[in-house]
């Protein structure tokens, strides 16, 4: 018998960036939409999605693991003899209170992409593989999975779909994809294949997304893209830059009198952060101060060897153009330790990097090979145990760095967005400033998603102790 929205919950896992994480809320949207609920516990949902990232071969080992998790859940889901329950208790007491409730497994994301003629045969636990340009076919899935019918072919198309929105229920902060693909192919990347060449949203469907978030009393959205800056959308005058869109986006929040009133932006490479988005960053009283610039790695002739396309002159230079025109800028970065060939030289050349542009946050990692790309066939591969010890150099610099930077803060009056109560203490909200500051103080509950003044008191970890100003 067919089961209505009403009678049917889901789940999603999603791993990777945050593209994935707005991909995911765009397609919960779909159910949300058909009347499901959200189910507290993957083991009770009737249908679980597991959003994957496909950058790092730890993260696909992470996702098989859990292809194994679901193969066990399912057994248990259906009730079959002698089906483990072993930390799936929680599946077990449904099935046994409400009898046997098949699971739908949906895989999408980029592992999906790459693996998208190979996943379902071997790992027939899996019902449907769904990868980059096939989105907008969950409606298909939902349908079939209501009527009870056996999964149905999901084929992909050869353009790339934006979702109307991708909200999150009752955020206050949200993602809006603005462009899709890249066409840089470092030689350590496995996006390109993947997403694809990059593709741009037109403008007007990103002001339509922004009056949407309006409407749902969204005050900060975050720009999104795999190199969101190099942007070039269609309106009704022509082709649009970012620097552009960003003027376009922050004149619509003014005469719409939108709830929104903060701007960021993800992720930007450096050989397309022009001097007029410098200029806008610096004019623009919505645009947040907070600027992610990646710059993976601080020998030149490493940065030629990943096809980053500029020099360790140019991104200092870069740099210090950012910091004049923007003196309240908190820079963070992306820095990759042990690409093939990095000696103990252009190793040295990172850490003073980092010491020159002293950032206030940075994601670190070590060079991972990634089948099909050209940077896992160079040669001198830099042993495993090398690229820890240095990771870890290059870990205990920027903590050294990132406490000088952040304590050169304190004692200043900031504006905070109130988003959530503490974990650690009930009688305090938590925030963030436009720097992506993490700032703790004594607030009422009914600030939330409000903006307040903040004096810093002092730091706690990575997290400001502040005291709210009248």
């Amino acid at each position: 018998m067919a089961l209505t929205g009403e009678d049917m919950t889901y789940f999603f896992e999603t791993y990777g960036c945050e593209m994935n994480i707005a991909e995911s809320a765009s397609v919960e949207q779909m159910f949300i939409a058909r009347g499901w609920t959200r189910a507290e516990d993957a083991q009770l949902a009737d249908l679980v999605v597991i959003n994957t990232c496909s950058v790092r071969a730890t993260a696909e080992t992470r996702i098989f693991g859990r292809l194994g998790f679901y193969d066990g859940l399912k057994k248990v889901r259906n009730a079959e003899p002698g089906a483990k329950t072993r930390t799936m208790e929680t599946a077990a007491n449904y099935i046994a209170e409400h009898g046997a409730r098949p699971l739908t497994l949906v895989v999408m994301g980029c592992m999906a992409e790459r693996l998208l003629n190979s996943l379902k045969k071997d790992f027939p636990v899996v019902d449907y593989v769904v990868g980059t340009y096939a989105k907008h076919k969950f409606g298909e899935i939902i349908s079939a999975v209501e009527e009870g019918r056996a999964p149905v072919q999901i084929d992909e198309e050869p353009v790339y779909t934006f979702a109307e929105s991708s909200y999150e229920e009752g955020a206050f902060s949200t993602f809006v994809p603005i462009m899709h693909g890249c066409n840089n192919f470092c030689t350590y990347c496995i996006v390109p294949y993947v997403r694809g060449r990059e593709v741009s949203r037109p403008v007007d469907q990103i002001l339509h997304e922004l009056d949407l978030l309006s409407k749902r009393g969204v005050k900060e959205i975050t720009l999104l893209g795999q190199n969101v800056n190099s942007y070039k959308g269609e309106s009704a005058d022509g082709t649009v830059t970012f620097p552009e869109l960003l003027k376009t986006i922050s004149r619509h929040i003014e005469e719409t009198k939108s709830s929104i009133q903060w701007i960021r932006f993800e992720s930007s490479n450096p050989k397309d952060f022009s001097d007029e988005l410098i200029e806008v960053i610096a004019k623009d009283r919505h645009i947040c101060k907070g600027l992610h610039i990646a710059v993976q790695h601080g020998s030149t002739e490493v940065l030629k060897k990943m096809n980053r396309k500029y020099s360790r002159e140019q991104y200092l230079d870069l740099v210090k153009k950012i910091k004049k025109a923007i003196p309240d800028a908190a820079l963070s970065t992306d820095i990759m330790l042990g690409f093939p060939g990095e000696s103990d030289q252009q190793f040295e050349e990172v850490l003073t990097l980092m010491k020159e542009v002293r950032y206030a946050s940075a994601f670190m990692y070590y060079y991972n090979p990634r089948e099909g790309t050209p940077a896992a066939k160079m040669e001198n591969q830099i042993p495993l145990e090398i690229k820890k010890e240095r990771l870890q150099k290059v870990i205990n610099s920027q903590l050294a760095i990132q406490e000088e930077v952040l304590k050169a803060r304190v004692g200043k009056t900031v504006t905070v967005l109130a988003d959530i109560i503490s974990r650690d203490n009930k009688n305090e909200l938590l925030g963030k400033t436009e720097q992506n500051e993490r700032v703790a103080f004594a607030g009422k509950v009914s600030l939330i998603g409000t903006f307040v003044q903040v004096h810093l008191d002092s730091l706690n970890g990575n997290t400001f102790k502040g005291s709210l100003v009248s």
